[in-house]
């Protein structure tokens, strides 16, 4: 299977995340469904939608030779470490 290119990806990645913000918005902010949307299908929705984001991205990694495996963990790493306490003292997380 060929992909596009790595610009086509990208753009089809700001698309599939746009889809996402969506649902988020009508599922978890103000926003209602319209008249023409089903609102008990709209979390199968969103969990098909993560997926496509998860695949362009993946797409785009194979394509620019990133190891996803290898930075996800390096990230978690980053992040376990910078904000060990930070979090834990935000009372806005109590």
């Amino acid at each position: 299977m060929r992909y596009y290119n790595e610009l086509t990806n990208t753009a089809i990645l700001m698309e599939e995340v746009g889809e996402v913000a969506r649902l988020m918005a009508r599922l978890y902010g103000e926003q209602s469904f319209k008249k023409t949307e089903d609102a008990d299908q709209a979390h199968t929705s969103l969990a098909d939608e993560m997926a496509d984001v998860l695949f362009v991205l993946i797409c785009l990694a194979n394509q620019t030779g990133v190891d996803l495996t290898k930075a996800l963990t390096n990230n978690l790493e980053k992040k376990t470490k910078r904000d060990a306490e930070r979090h834990a003292e935000n009372k806005k997380l109590r």
